[in-house]
């Protein structure tokens, strides 16, 4: 049992009414951006050796708030992982804007057509928290969809990328700030612990703040619009910043 999320869930209930008008009125205000174009790439480091990775997720790793996957997550994890393992990268994404968990388990994964990966990468969380999904729900879903890639993938390692900062989100009021991200702060814990007892699959967990990416980056702080493309998703500075430091992670996973 999850002490925290019944808190927030009994703290959000009398909330419910003011964040759906609250919803309502930002999706009217933030522009509905498309998915990124050309989901297959080759980084040619002009290594002896090739690696192929796939990414599979929600909005952000379709790539929305940037016109090409080059620029966007993938590419950025591309490039870094293409230098950090002395490797071409060859790659490709699989991802659907506003999917879930589960629908990604369901409609994704059968569609992958690679019969060999070396390395996977999964950035999942946002939708599952709009969606109220409970924490219980959410590893029952997590544990679908690593099974369904275990099946196809068995020897492949599995990367979980961080949560999305939905608390930095500067679209959203205070209120679905509070209870979404929250959430997803919650969800994120589960799935840390389910990680932890799960061979050959990993999260990075940082829980991604402006304030901390700023000063590690030695960006400015006070301009929230260099993060974002539309107040929700990340913009073209954000994926490459995100990229680099989910490439670094996987990094230190490989033995």
């Amino acid at each position: 049992m999850n002490l925290k999320y019944i808190l927030v869930s009994l703290i959000s209930l009398p909330l419910f009414p003011l964040l759906y008008f609250q919803g309502r009125n930002i999706r009217k205000k933030v522009p509905r951006l498309p998915e990124a174009k050309e989901p297959k790439g080759f980084v040619n480091g002009d290594f002896k050796r090739t690696l192929e990775i796939v990414c599979i997720g929600e909005s952000t790793f379709a790539g929305v708030g940037v016109e090409y996957h080059k620029n966007g997550f993938t590419g950025s994890l591309a490039n870094t992982l293409s230098t950090k393992l002395k490797s071409n990268i060859k790659w490709r994404v699989y991802a659907k804007s506003g999917y879930t968990v589960k629908q990604v388990c369901e409609k994704i994964i059968p569609t992958i057509e690679e019969t060999a990966i070396d390395i996977i990468v999964i950035g999942m969380g946002g939708n599952d928290a709009f969606t109220l999904n409970s924490p219980k729900k959410w590893t029952s879903d997590i544990n679908d969809l690593v099974n369904s890639i275990q099946s196809k993938f068995p020897n492949t390692p599995i990367y979980f990328a961080n949560m999305p900062p939905i608390k930095e989100f500067p679209a959203f009021t205070k209120s679905i700030k509070f209870v979404i991200g929250n959430l997803v702060e919650i969800l994120g814990k589960e799935l840390k612990k389910f990680t932890d007892n799960k061979p050959n699959v990993y999260y990075n967990n940082e829980i991604v703040t402006l304030k901390k990416w700023s000063k590690r980056h030695s960006l400015p702080t006070d301009n929230s619009k260099l993060y974002f493309s539309d107040g929700v998703h990340p913009s073209k500075l954000t994926y490459h910043v995100w990229g680099e430091e989910m490439g670094d992670f996987i990094k230190t996973k490989i033995k």
